[in-house]
């Protein structure tokens, strides 16, 4: 994700815009063959998938609120790895922060949702923390690897979860384990509701507030590790951790810390999906949304500023998906995740496949003629 450590002298603006596009459209190529190879037309189903994400004010306010919680998860994973660590567990760091959300709506009905939300947001981010900081703690101090202790926890917050849900707060006389609904008045307005005050009509949709927190997340999350000497402290102990101790610093410690921060940020996506839009508290409300995160990091090079469009680009995909299954029959949901998940091998995993070949281009270019 790092353009620092590479040396092909390849422009920033190249890795941050040319490679990702060179991904994007590969992606989309194989997609389109896949497409192809049951019958069915390439372009209509791809401009179909393009319409339904980007075409409509309702289309494009689910992207948003998708990628609303990918923005989390996604600076979840970033602020991790900046520290060396690969974290795995947002899925389970968003559920377990979920519960301190739901938690503090049940607890505080009545009151108005201007004073709820900075509650809110200090459970769900302490939820979130205290989820990662486990694993970080092991990987500090114990020698457990964050990625195989991430995706346990991962496990065993969904089975908290359903125990939960199941035994302790289910609404009484309801048979499906959810809680009971949260109060009205501390449920999060919604973006149409709040541009309708103000005389401009939009679509119905459910973004709400949760947007603007997320992109106020990565501002905070910017100065943080970019303008901070904490967050140059822990970026340090990601190049090289026995560089930090040389140098002082206490890198056991910093590890635990960008753990729980990243817990922290993947336990805000609850906002979005229980005060924003389900309005109780239930299971599995994160969706997958907590592992999409990784490829949004991945494509976004672990800056908030790239975060932001691979977010909305992996929204797209998820409501596009949807749009693309409903316009024709033959495209199964199982199709559909088939196209996300090829997007997201060429984003992340392949992300600089292309590398190379774009370094070679771009030296042939800067060479002086007849040189």
């Amino acid at each position: 994700m790092s353009t620092a450590t590479r040396t092909d002298g390849l422009p920033w603006w190249a890795t941050a815009l040319v490679l990702p596009v060179f991904n994007i459209a590969l992606a989309l190529l194989i997609s389109a063959l896949v497409i192809l190879a049951i019958g069915e037309d390439p372009v209509g189903a791809l401009t179909s998938m393009l319409a339904g994400a980007f075409g409509s004010g309702t289309g494009l306010g689910y992207t948003l609120y998708y990628a609303t919680s990918l923005i989390f998860t996604g600076l979840s994973v970033a602020v991790a790895y900046h520290a060396g660590l690969f974290n795995i567990g947002s899925e389970g760091q968003a559920y377990v922060g979920g519960l301190g959300v739901g938690l503090v709506c049940l607890a505080l009905g009545g009151w108005p949702w201007w004073l709820v939300l900075p509650l809110t947001i200090l459970a769900g981010g302490a939820f979130g923390a205290a989820w990662a900081a486990v694993p970080g703690y092991l990987q500090a101090y114990r020698g457990s690897h964050i990625v195989i202790t991430t995706i346990m926890f991962n496990f065993i917050a969904a089975a908290l979860m359903a125990y939960l849900m199941v035994n302790v707060l289910k609404a009484p006389g309801q048979m499906s384990p959810e809680s009971r609904g949260f109060d009205d008045s501390v449920t999060l307005p919604m973006i149409h509701d709040m541009l309708g005050a103000i005389g401009i009509e939009t679509a119905n949709a459910p973004l709400n507030l949760s947007l603007p927190l997320a992109l106020a997340a990565c501002a905070l999350v910017w100065l943080f590790i970019w303008h901070t000497r904490w967050g140059f402290a822990l970026r340090t102990v990601g190049a090289n951790e026995h560089a930090a101790r040389y140098a002082g610093m206490n890198a056991r410690r910093i590890t635990v810390v960008a753990m729980a921060l990243s817990g922290a940020l993947a336990g805000l996506m609850a906002i979005n999906e229980l005060q924003g839009v389900q309005h109780r508290l239930l299971l599995n409300f994160p969706a997958g949304l907590g592992f999409t995160g990784i490829a949004v990091a991945l494509m976004g090079r672990a800056h908030p500023a790239g975060i932001i469009p691979a977010a909305i680009l992996f929204g797209g995909l998820l409501q596009g998906g949807a749009e693309l299954a409903f316009d024709y029959q033959s495209i199964s949901p199982e199709l559909v995740v088939v196209i996300q998940g090829v997007v997201i091998l060429f984003a992340g995993a392949l992300e600089h496949m292309f590398r190379p070949a774009l370094a070679r281009l771009f030296t042939r270019s800067a060479k002086p003629v007849g040189a």
